[in-house]
């Protein structure tokens, strides 16, 4: 039969998990686990995926891709969705199954990645929100936040928007799409890159939330990145409000 490299949009809620990448031995279970397990049933010998990024635990996915390799998958590309899910829980589903080139890799071979973090803006936080959307519940200027974001448009080095003792020497991103979208009491952040780094979209969230609240001004947007120090910029908001959405290659 030959070699089959098999890609997997994969969409989970991560309220319940400890992240996507597998801990080995922590005996926390992580989304990546429990989809090798599945995808092993089925083929009946051991798989293992590579994923497109590490979601931390708590971060939800849309649009997570993976790819495995094997030699004798037993199932038609085309049906895994349903081989996969009748094994998996309800919180966690293959959304498309394709056959790609074997030199293809989820994570080296993406090009862009999209992550959408949500704020619930009301005075008394909504409990059907609770696990997807962090709770603002001060008024916010929106048109000061969408001002701000503008700065992080373009390649720039985003070392003040990395958690702090995280071992990555190129700090220097491309942001193509910056934008907030309100759907009242909803305020969605999308940003669009080339790449993230450690907890990044968080600490930007976090970042515009100031400028929403006054503490900062759009402009100050830009001496924040030019500082390269992660004192600068604001807090890093909670895991759950964050989406993985979509991987582009």
């Amino acid at each position: 039969m030959g070699m089959k490299n098999i890609k997997l949009t994969v969409a989970y809620d991560g309220t319940n998990y400890h992240g996507f990448q597998e801990q080995r031995g922590t005996g926390l279970a992580t989304v990546q686990e429990v989809l090798e397990a599945a995808l092993s049933k089925v083929a009946n010998e051991t798989v293992q995926v590579i994923g497109a990024g590490r979601t931390d635990a708590g971060v939800h996915a849309r649009g997570q891709v993976v790819n495995f390799r094997s030699t004798n998958w037993p199932v038609p590309t085309e049906k895994i969705h349903l081989a996969v899910n009748s094994l998996l829980p309800d919180d966690i589903a293959v959304i498309k199954a394709e056959e790609v080139p074997l030199d293809f890799h989820a994570r080296f071979s993406a090009t862009a990645k999209t992550y959408r973090y949500s704020i619930y803006n009301h005075r008394v936080m909504s409990p059907l929100h609770r696990l997807y959307a962090y709770h603002e519940p001060r008024p916010l200027d929106i048109e000061a936040m969408r001002q701000a974001a503008q700065y992080l448009l373009g390649t720039h080095d985003f070392k003040s928007f990395q958690a702090q003792g995280t071992p990555v020497k190129d700090t220097v991103r491309t942001i193509y799409r910056a934008e907030l979208v309100s759907e009242p009491p909803l305020i969605h952040l999308y940003l669009r890159g080339n790449g993230f780094l450690y907890n990044m979209v968080r600490i930007i969230t976090g970042t515009l939330l100031d400028v929403g609240k006054g503490k900062k001004f759009p402009p100050e947007m830009k001496s924040i990145i030019e500082a390269r120090n992660r004192t600068r910029a604001g807090t890093t908001v909670p895991p759950h409000g964050l989406c993985l959405m979509e991987v582009e290659y």
